[in-house]
């Protein structure tokens, strides 16, 4: 079976082609061009008559940052994900890494190898992303600061093995004991480590980039500042083109003319992601964020407990329309959502574009943004 979109804007790699098409076999892209003189398909899908005119088609938007959505969160087992993964797949994430919040080692590396087993059977789970527990409890955010610690050698393998090869990122403060030394022995291990809940400053945030680490985890949050005197792990960061910025650009984490410096800060390094918890997709009301409570009124989430922000109610698409709205470039900010995420994690030679090979993963847009259609694998989701 093959499926031919036609008569679309493709934007993909940085540009945008305008009257293109995409064909999809076997689960890949098999060709691309444009104008009328197309391949024959079982099935052909005018894009026009999905999207209107002006349909706009990019590769699948990939999360490496999110904890749950539809009442549900990823910690809460199989079902759960696939329930919270439905709603953001029908917002244009069609591959997604499951985030965990910080819990007991024993806790953390059942959910783990939990993931790993899923990735049998699931294919648009990529992996795990440990949110702790190797946090700075001055910047816990909403991590229960009885269960931080630092991360010593045995405790960061433990909770490798349990990922059996599965766990793609690691998020922990690299000026605690021992940080340098897991940032290391994350890297080894085939994992992304990310500098994140830190109270590092610059120079602690270049060693640790020097170290391996090549991702900051939701910039300018749960870190230090970017100060004139004093640049602090967005600075080090923004300097460094190692380093991916992850952004949650929901209006509420960061202001939108932060996102939109941060974009101009590091062209082609930033990953929008959600960080979205359990009332993503949800109403508002009292929800579980690992063992803390939060309240989310008017789709804002807070702890219960002090008021810290606790992830977002934010999904991809609404983040593509607050980054084009803030004065992000529409294809540097789809960029920030396929290509960057795809190669902070690793699969940059399968995900991320629709290049010829690559997963046949799709979004199909009108031209207010919003999400009409969504492949994955070639096949309509």
């Amino acid at each position: 079976m093959t499926t031919l979109l036609h008569s679309v804007r493709l934007v993909d790699g940085g540009i945008v082609i305008d009257d293109a098409w995409v064909l999809f076999g076997g689960g890949r892209v098999e060709a691309r061009g444009t104008g009328t003189d197309r391949p024959d398909a079982s099935t052909a899908v005018d894009a026009r008559s999905l999207a209107g005119e002006g349909a706009v088609l990019t590769p699948g938007f990939i999360d490496i940052h999110g904890h749950g959505g539809a009442g549900v969160s990823y910690d809460d087992g199989p079902e759960a994900i696939r329930a919270a993964r439905a709603l953001h797949r029908a917002h244009g994430t069609t591959r997604a890494v499951i985030s965990l919040v910080t819990a007991p080692l024993e806790t953390l590396e059942r959910r783990a190898a939990m993931v790993a087993d899923l990735m049998a059977t699931d294919a648009d789970i990529l992996g795990s992303h440990l949110e702790g527990p190797f946090l700075d409890p001055g910047h816990k955010g909403a991590h229960d600061p009885s269960l931080l610690r630092a991360p010593d050698a045995a405790s960061v393998e433990r909770l490798l093995e349990a990922g059996r090869g599965t766990v793609r990122q690691i998020t922990l403060a690299p000026e605690l004991p021992g940080g340098l030394e897991a940032i290391r022995a994350v890297v080894a291990a085939g994992a992304a480590a990310a500098v994140g809940h830190t109270s590092a400053d610059a120079h602690q945030a270049r060693e640790a980039f020097d170290a391996g680490a090549t991702i900051l985890t939701h910039a300018f949050n749960a870190m230090p500042g970017l100060h004139h005197r004093d640049p602090g792990p967005v600075g080090a960061a923004a300097s460094d083109p190692r380093v991916t910025l992850e952004v949650i650009a929901d209006g509420v984490h960061l202001d939108p003319e932060i996102v939109r410096i941060a974009f101009a800060a590091a062209p082609g390094r930033i990953a929008l992601v959600t960080d979205a918890m359990a009332a993503a997709g949800a109403e508002d009301g009292r929800y579980d964020l690992g063992s803390l409570a939060v309240d989310v009124v008017g789709g804002v989430a807070r702890l219960a407990g002090g008021g810290s922000i606790a992830g977002s109610t934010l999904t991809q698409d609404v983040a593509l329309r607050h980054a084009v709205a803030a004065g992000v470039p529409f294809s540097e900010a789809v960029a920030a959502l396929t290509s960057v995420p795809a190669r902070a994690v690793g699969r940059s030679h399968d995900l991320g574009s629709l290049d010829i090979g690559s997963l046949g993963d799709a979004v199909l847009l009108d031209t207010d943004l919003q999400v009409r259609a969504v492949w994955v694998g070639g096949e309509r989701s």
